[in-house]
């Protein structure tokens, strides 16, 4: 199993290049930075776990940027959205940038990607009907790889629709860097096994992780698709242990982020000591 390790990315952590450098020296095979470019001040949509929304929401920096800054100084350590909103961008730029950074990284990103939370927060970035973002991200998504693999990309869909363009440099990686679902709830884990490369769950949010495992993976049998080939991030936010992560990696998890946890995401100098600590047990892992 591969340990990563997940940001807020905001001006008070880290710097993403000094980030990398020790995780990779650490032996973390990932890092993993999020996404809200704002969050409206009328807060009418409720933070998903409760209560107040933390103050780091508001105060995290471009993941894309922060991605380019950590490749520049390593060579191995992958490079994750964790997780892009992709709905909240125009997609042609975007699949640039994203194309742009696997040049750059040489091939090294990984994008997890969700729909999004905040409703407020996604009609002031994009036209696309809310009550539709599941439709629209799998729409993305197929318009992306077809950007990145087609000579003469074009495409037709309900909600995304181009002719064909000149879309040039390809990412390094054959058809783009493999994309990642955030997904939770039944509609959103149905998408998943139907089209993604990968599933990104949460464990505090699972109940039965083994019985939410082997749903899914029955869910992905049901399209058609091969199970081992969609691997299982996941999320780690219970209380961390050697013992929790051996158990993940038992249960066939392909890769476990953490971090430092919500309740620390203010003290940035917990993180240089939580990764020394958790890199030794990355050789049992």
């Amino acid at each position: 199993m591969h340990l990563g390790f997940s940001s807020m990315n905001t001006a008070l952590d880290p710097a993403p290049d000094l980030l990398a450098k020790t995780l990779e020296e650490a032996g973390f095979e990932s890092l993993w930075y999020g996404e809200h470019s704002h969050i409206p001040l009328s807060r009418k949509t409720a933070y998903p776990i409760g209560g107040e929304l933390p103050r780091a929401y508001t105060q995290m920096m471009d993941p894309y940027l922060s991605l380019m800054a950590a490749a520049a100084v390593t060579e191995r350590l992958k490079l994750g959205t964790g997780i892009a909103l992709l709905l909240e961008r125009e997609l042609i730029p975007q699949a640039k940038m994203i194309s742009t950074l696997d040049r750059l990284s040489n091939g090294r990103v990984i994008i997890g990607c969700g729909v999004g939370w905040n409703q407020e927060e996604f009609e002031n970035c994009t036209h696309l009907p809310w009550d539709r973002r599941y439709l629209a991200l799998k729409e993305t998504v197929l318009a992306q790889r077809v950007l990145f693999s087609e000579a003469k990309p074009e495409y037709h869909g309900e909600l995304i629709d181009f002719d064909p363009v000149w879309f040039e440099p390809k990412p390094v990686q054959s058809g783009g860097p493999p994309v990642i679902f955030g997904a939770m709830g039944p509609l959103g884990v149905r998408h998943t096994a139907q089209w993604a490369d990968g599933w990104m769950p949460v464990d505090v949010a699972m109940g039965d992780i083994a019985q939410s495992i082997a749903d899914f993976r029955r869910q992905v049998s049901e399209f058609g698709r091969n199970p081992d080939e969609v691997k299982i991030t996941l999320g780690v936010m219970a209380p961390l242990s050697a013992d929790l992560l051996k158990s993940y990696r038992d249960m066939g998890i392909y890769r476990c982020n953490i971090g430092v946890g919500v309740e620390n995401w203010d003290k940035p100098d917990i993180v240089m000591p939580m990764i020394e600590s958790f890199s030794r047990l990355i050789p049992e892992l």
